[in-house]
């Protein structure tokens, strides 16, 4: 497992520190980058990060590899795991938003699902728990309709009332058009097991990666900078567990830590502030559960991937 240190916020974790000290994770510090990548960055920074990322221990054998990023702001480096897979493949993306917002900046943790929409390799997307007030009339927040639309990008809210459109979107596997309004298939109303069995037969690919923004969890199962969605942890690993059985995982990516806020300009501060619910809602009690829920997912990695 690799721990990308942006933010100091996974080494403070008995979990992560155990497994570093055992030699089970390694860290890469990236401390210097982290308020530059944080929330956006210059396509310079990201080129330095991507550097960085290269310079890295090899990865070898059969298994995934994993990375460990931070906090959610950092989601927009998924796409820097993706680029030199050799092989169409398919994204399962856990999210309590859908990240499609077409004029934010190109390297911006809420528009990076478009960027990797656009690696020739990636065949699908798939969006699953999203309860956000970005679904909320999606045209005026930017969101990016016409892959939904065309079917590279599919999405299954957690639990949201019915986004208004105008124009022809047309139906999906995880929504269906009624007048101007999208009516969700909601994941909350739905048999789990028979979901995931449905949705992991529909896939392209029998390759798939995995990226997982904690803020799809419930506020019982998580602590993030962001607001959080309706999906609970038990429902999460169960997900993991029927992806494993089925596909061939070729690497899963996690971020969605609390982590002080620390960006580079002011500009991000005040963007911070705007999109962002405060940080003092959190106890330290309240962050514990982060490592809760990291223990967790390790030791389910490990099961499944020795």
């Amino acid at each position: 497992m690799n721990i990308l240190d942006l933010d100091h916020s996974l080494t403070a974790q008995e979990p992560v520190q155990r497994r570093l000290r055992s030699g089970q994770a390694r860290r890469l510090d990236l401390l210097d980058l982290g308020p530059k990548l944080r929330l956006w960055s210059t396509e310079r920074t990201y080129r330095h990060f991507t550097e960085r990322l290269r310079q890295r221990t090899a990865h070898s054998g059969p298994q995934p590899e994993i990375f460990f990023v931070g906090s959610g702001d950092y989601h927009h480096l998924t796409p820097a795991f993706l680029a030199d897979l050799q092989q169409p493949v398919s994204l399962i993306h856990f999210d309590n938003h859908p990240d499609w917002v077409r004029f934010a900046p190109r390297r911006h943790c809420g528009s990076w699902v478009n960027r990797a929409l656009q690696l020739p390799h990636i065949q699908r997307i798939v969006t699953l728990g999203p309860c956000s007030d970005d679904l909320h009339n999606p045209q005026l927040r930017g969101g990016n309709l016409k892959a939904l639309r065309h079917g590279r990008l599919q999405l299954f809210p957690w639990q949201h009332a019915p986004s208004k459109v105008w124009g022809r979107v047309g139906d999906g596997a995880g929504h269906q058009q009624q007048e101007n309004h999208l009516h969700w298939r909601n994941l909350a109303g739905l048999d789990w097991p028979a979901f995931l069995e449905q949705m992991i037969d529909s896939l392209p690919t029998q390759a798939i990666w995995i990226t997982i923004d904690k803020d799809v969890l419930a506020s019982a199962d998580a602590a993030t900078n962001w607001d959080q969605g309706g999906m609970r942890l038990s429902h999460l690993l169960q997900a993991l567990r029927s992806l494993a059985a089925r596909k061939r995982i070729l690497g899963i990516d996690v971020c969605g830590e609390f982590a002080a806020p620390a960006f580079s300009n002011a500009f991000k501060r005040w963007e911070a502030r705007s999109d962002q619910p405060p940080a003092e809602r959190w106890s330290e009690a309240d962050l514990q559960r982060n490592a809760t829920t990291n223990e967790a997912l390790m030791a389910l990695f490990e099961e499944l991937f020795p």
